[in-house]
């Protein structure tokens, strides 16, 4: 696959750049034109825990919108797992009920105790109880003071587990939602990777997904045209497909590195020539308003202009067969 992607780069790269020479003479001053292929950012769609595909909502082409289910796996074992997480939730509640019951009934007892304990010595400070009574009134409060603390504890930990269980649900109801998968943005499937029955890995393709939000065309430029454009600088697009229609367009990414004019070109001297790639991204609105007229693989010319001040040319007259 990359040395796929590198040949059709350098193959376009000659085809721009004997493009570029051949034509460079028929624009208006300050203006390039370089011929390119449409290509739109290609999204993975894949599951993302592994397991068995019970069906698949779509087709090769289908226009998808963002959210949409495309497939769903075989969710039996979440699905009983989150019934018993639930369940789990339930009696966890029912024990901290019971537990703050306890807690209420032991604080009380302490404070009972206490009032007692303050009592005792009162009296037995005035000589009406013996130092034995406080005594035991004294035991008897730290007993039930510990006890309360425990009680408390008790409580404590009810609630934690609550807390727990309530994560338990919220966990697998989680994975639950993630084995259907969906389209992450509006789109265009291009490939359908895996069929009803499949049983995939975590990571797993489904489909992969065009995205033409990120719709750009990509062009090569020498030296002498690229070292004057910058990214967010204005171009203009004519699609083969779309007749004599120029489209909005901005330079989204100049590359840094550049690199000789492959063999395609027609002569030594424009073969020593270097070019650089340049992305044409054509603007979202663009793109809804043609309302899925864009395909990726169309074919096209980039215009750019190395002065602010240029005139874009007329679009060019396609040719009648």
């Amino acid at each position: 696959m990359v040395f796929g992607c590198a040949a059709l780069v350098g193959g376009l790269c000659g085809a721009g750049a004997w493009y570029y020479f051949a034509h460079k003479n028929d624009l208006p001053p300050n203006i390039a034109v370089s011929n390119g292929r449409l290509e739109m950012t290609r999204l993975d769609i894949a599951v993302k825990y592994p397991g068995r595909i019970t069906d698949i909502t779509f087709h090769e082409g289908d226009h998808v919108q963002a959210g949409q289910p495309l497939a769903y796996e075989d969710n039996a074992e979440i699905t009983a797992q989150l019934a018993g997480a639930r369940a789990n939730f339930l009696q966890a509640q029912e024990t901290v009920s019971r537990a703050k019951a306890e807690q209420a009934a032991a604080q009380a007892a302490a404070t009972l105790a206490s009032q007692e304990l303050r009592h005792a010595r009162q009296m037995a400070a005035q000589h009406l109880v013996s130092d034995m009574e406080v005594q035991e009134r004294q035991t008897a409060y730290t007993t039930r003071t510990l006890s309360a603390q425990a009680a408390e504890h008790a409580a404590a930990s009810a609630q934690a587990a609550t807390t727990a269980a309530a994560s338990q649900i919220d966990r697998l109801q989680t994975v639950l939602n993630d084995m259907t998968v969906k389209a992450p943005v509006s789109g265009q499937i291009e490939y359908k990777v895996a069929e009803r029955g499949a049983v995939l890995a975590g990571g797993g393709r489904v489909a992969s997904l065009l995205d033409p939000s990120d719709t750009y065309l990509t062009v090569f430029f020498p030296s002498e045209t690229a070292g004057k454009l910058h990214v967010g600088d204005e171009a203009r697009i004519q699609l083969d497909a779309l007749g004599t229609s120029l489209l909005p367009a901005r330079i989204s990414f100049v590359s840094p590195e550049a690199q000789f004019t492959p063999k395609y070109v027609e002569t030594a001297t424009e073969r020593e020539k270097l070019v650089y790639r340049i992305k044409l991204q054509i603007m979202p609105d663009t793109v809804a308003k043609l309302g899925g007229a864009l395909k990726a693989g169309m074919t096209g010319e980039g215009y750019v202009r190395t002065s602010p001040s240029a005139q874009w040319p007329a679009p060019k007259q396609q040719e009648q067969d």
